[in-house]
């Protein structure tokens, strides 16, 4: 009589207890890493494929008023954290302050960061999102945003009429209460008639060389965001002569050029171009150029290569 045999494999309880704990112990781990990087991983596309991806021109020539507004701003949370606002919570006074303003008005904001998570600042026309921010106006970024205590700089001319609006740009922040107004009227006043004065004979002389930072990530003219002499802004009557010395003290390839929009880098102005974004300067190389203010306004001096003025490498360029 025969009898089929079949191997049965067991486990002690110890051995099993062993495996859960192991397997828990990966999945909290992992958890750990997961929300550690979570700024990261909620952070805006790079400048280059926001650039790609055509958001609004929001840059046009602007006569310049000369008046210059400061707005204190300071990042807040409730307790819980499901309440974000600048300077007091919902309820309090100066909860979202709004900027009422003029064209060719320019506002400096000063920004802290008063709360114990990250937080970064931008000006966008866009009504919702933190998307269409506009050059110049940022302070920090979803991928490199202030810490609790830091604080930054920066500021906004206002180049049309109707309604900006501040904003926390790490996303989900604007729709937790980190949003305000800034309401712009009609230019008020010595408003530009778009025509350039006649040559003046005075000449003016600017050195701005292009720098980055050691990954990459932020690039600016003199010095890094933060630091004394960052992106310095160029103020000229028309008519005048400006000459621009650029020396290249990056490891990338940079070229230079005067603009009406710091997102349109293919239409330089006045033939102020050094070197072409075809034909950029290398590291260690330097250029300059000579030319002749135009119409009043505010214009822009960027970097020409593609992508590289979203991210910093773009200045205020005044003609008054």
């Amino acid at each position: 009589m025969s009898h089929d045999t079949q191997t049965v494999y067991r486990t002690t309880p110890a051995r099993t207890g062993k495996m859960m704990a192991i397997m828990l112990g990966i999945c909290i781990v992992g958890g750990a890493i997961f929300f550690s990087l979570w700024d990261y991983w909620i952070s805006e596309p790079a400048p280059v494929v926001a650039m790609m991806a055509g958001e609004a021109d929001h840059a046009a020539p602007v006569a310049a008023t000369g008046k210059t507004i400061t707005s204190d701003l300071s990042f807040v949370e409730s307790s819980d954290f499901r309440t974000l606002a600048f300077n007091a919570l919902p309820g309090e006074p100066d909860n979202n302050p709004t900027i009422n303003m003029n064209v060719g008005d320019k506002v400096i904001f000063n920004v802290v960061n008063d709360g114990v998570s990250f937080h970064a600042f931008g000006v966008t026309k866009d009504t919702e999102g933190f998307g269409g921010i506009i050059p110049g106006s940022e302070i920090a970024s979803p991928s490199n945003p202030l810490k609790a205590g830091e604080s930054g700089t920066s500021e906004f001319v206002a180049g049309e009429e109707g309604t900006y609006y501040y904003i926390c740009t790490v996303p989900g922040h604007r729709e937790q209460g980190m949003v305000g107004e800034i309401i712009v009227g009609p230019a008020q006043g010595g408003s530009s008639s778009g025509v350039a004065a006649a040559p003046t004979g005075v000449s003016h002389d600017f050195t701005l060389d292009f720098v980055e930072s050691d990954d990459f990530r932020t690039l600016a003219f003199n010095a890094l965001p933060g630091e004394d002499g960052n992106n310095p802004e160029i103020r000229v009557n028309s008519g005048d002569e400006v000459t621009i010395t650029s020396a290249n003290n990056g490891k990338s390839f940079h070229a230079f050029g005067v603009v009406a929009n710091p997102e349109d880098f293919n239409n330089i102005l006045w033939n102020s171009e050094i070197a072409a974004a075809s034909n950029p300067l290398k590291p260690g190389e330097s250029g300059s150029t000579t030319f002749t203010a135009g119409a009043p306004g505010t214009y822009y001096y960027i970097c020409t290569v593609p992508g590289h003025a979203l991210q910093g490498m773009v200045g205020n360029f005044i003609v008054e």
